[in-house]
């Protein structure tokens, strides 16, 4: 897993990753140019923008938090490719008061959609912002992985309300705004322009395994780095992983 950590952090970002890196091939062949401009919203300290940057593309991230821009610029420094990252502090639903449309070959929108009150709209910004032919990258917390974990946590009712409640909450006290199923950001992607080309379940295992066992069993975690890579593309699993993954491309 190029570009990725190894330990139990890249448990949560490496089928997510080997697919953005395969887009980012796929579109340097396309277009003919060996560096891509790269749109990350919401993109933080810089978890996906970095490695991006180390594969020799421009990476713009916009994200409301100073700190987390702070330290996205720290990170990027210390990575070497300060050069290769910029940040602007902004949201996705006011995405072109500081960037342009159709200015990006990729955009990637991971763990946003959740925190905005018009899910649509910020799909339809990250579409605008894209140049013919280019690709959104989009990952948002899944409904049947918030279920699951409830019920086996114990905590029957909850999961109960998650399923039935319109945005996927499991309560007062659930710190995520909203989720969704895989039909439902596949929709969002589609009605926005794209064509769906890829849809994956992340972190179906990984979050319901124990921690001990990872940390202590050898071998375990390059074993379910594995697995979660070979369920990934499976719709069964799609009902039960922590998080989504939809990877759309602009029709020409």
């Amino acid at each position: 897993m190029s570009d990725q950590p190894r330990p139990r952090a890249s448990l949560r970002t490496a089928v997510v990753w080997e697919v953005l890196k395969e887009a980012l091939d796929r579109q340097v062949k396309a277009t003919g140019r060996d560096a891509l401009d790269v749109l990350d919203t919401g993109g933080g300290t810089g978890n996906f923008a970095v490695p991006a940057a180390k594969l020799g593309h421009r990476v713009t991230v916009v994200d409301p938090s100073p700190n987390a821009l702070f330290a996205l610029e720290r990170r990027a420094a210390e990575a070497g490719v300060a050069d290769r990252v910029r940040g602007v502090q902004g949201d996705i639903l006011g995405l072109f008061d500081v960037v342009e449309r159709d200015g990006f070959d990729a955009v990637l929108c991971h763990g946003v959609l959740e925190y905005v009150d018009e899910p649509a709209e910020g799909v339809r910004n990250a579409v605008e912002a894209l140049r013919p032919s280019g690709a959104l990258s989009l990952l948002a917390a899944g409904l049947g992985g918030a279920v699951l974990a409830r019920a086996l946590a114990g905590h029957f009712t909850e999961a109960r309300h998650a399923l039935t409640d319109p945005v996927g909450r499991w309560g007062e006290g659930d710190p995520v705004p909203r989720r969704f199923t895989a039909d439902q950001l596949s929709d969002l992607v589609s009605d926005a322009g794209l064509e769906i080309a890829a849809v994956h379940g992340v972190r179906v295992f990984a979050d319901l395994v124990p921690g001990v066992l990872v940390d202590t069993e050898p071998g375990a975690v390059e074993a379910l780095l594995k697995l979660e890579a070979a369920v990934a593309e499976q719709p069964a699993f799609h009902s039960v992983a922590t998080q989504l993954h939809v990877l759309g491309e602009k029709r020409r």
